[in-house]
C-alpha cells in the first residue's frame, strides 16, 4: 500500500491554521464537519492512471531475458469499445508468464506477479462495461507473439487506456 505523504502535508499547515486563526470553530459542530471534510477527503490527481504500478512494473521486466514463452498479443490499436476486453487478454496471458516464471524459475517473477494481482483488482473495480461486439475479438484469437513483442503491446494499451 503506498502512503499519500501530500495529503499529510496538507494537513498538518491546516491543523495549525485550524489552531491559530480559528480555534473557534472547533467549539461547534460546523466547524468540526468541515475540518474532518477537508482533512478525510480523497485527494484526486490530474493526470493519474490507474495503470500506473502496472507500468512500472512492465518496465521493469521488459529486458528480461529469462523468459521465453509465445502469448497470444492484442493489438494495441483494437478498437475503443474492445479496450477493456483487450486488457482482460493481457492480464490474462500475464498468468501464462506467471507459470513458465515458476517452472524456469525467472529472476522477475514478483514483478509478474504484481501486474497480475494489480490489474486483476483495477478490473475487479470496474465490473465489465465492453459488451462483445463483433469487432471485438477472443484472446486466443489474436496472434501469438514473442515475450518482447507482447510487453511492448501491454505497454501501448495501457498508455492508451491512461490517455
Amino acid at each position: 500500500q503506498k502512503t499519500h505523504l501530500k495529503s499529510v502535508c496538507l494537513q498538518y499547515p491546516l491543523c495549525r491554521l485550524l489552531n491559530s486563526h480559528c480555534f473557534c470553530l472547533l467549539k461547534n459542530g460546523m466547524g468540526l464537519i468541515i475540518f474532518f471534510l477537508c482533512a478525510y477527503v480523497p485527494k484526486t490527481e490530474a493526470g493519474h492512471c490507474k495503470w500506473e504500478e502496472v507500468l512500472k512494473d512492465l518496465e521493469r521486466i521488459q529486458s528480461s531475458k529469462d523468459i521465453d514463452v509465445s502469448l497470444y498479443t492484442a493489438n494495441a490499436d483494437e478498437h475503443v469499445k474492445c479496450q477493456e476486453l483487450v486488457m482482460r487478454c493481457f492480464f490474462l496471458e500475464t498468468e501464462v508468464i506467471i507459470q513458465e516464471c515458476r517452472i524456469k524459475n525467472c529472476s522477475k517473477t514478483q514483478d509478474i506477479w504484481n501486474i497480475w494481482k494489480n490489474g486483476n483488482e483495477s478490473l475487479k473495480k470496474n465490473k465489465l462495461t465492453s459488451t462483445k461486439s463483433e469487432k471485438c475479438k477472443e484472446c486466443e484469437e489474436y496472434e501469438e507473439k514473442n515475450f518482447t513483442e507482447f510487453i511492448q503491446n501491454f505497454v501501448k494499451v495501457i498508455q492508451r487506456d491512461c490517455k
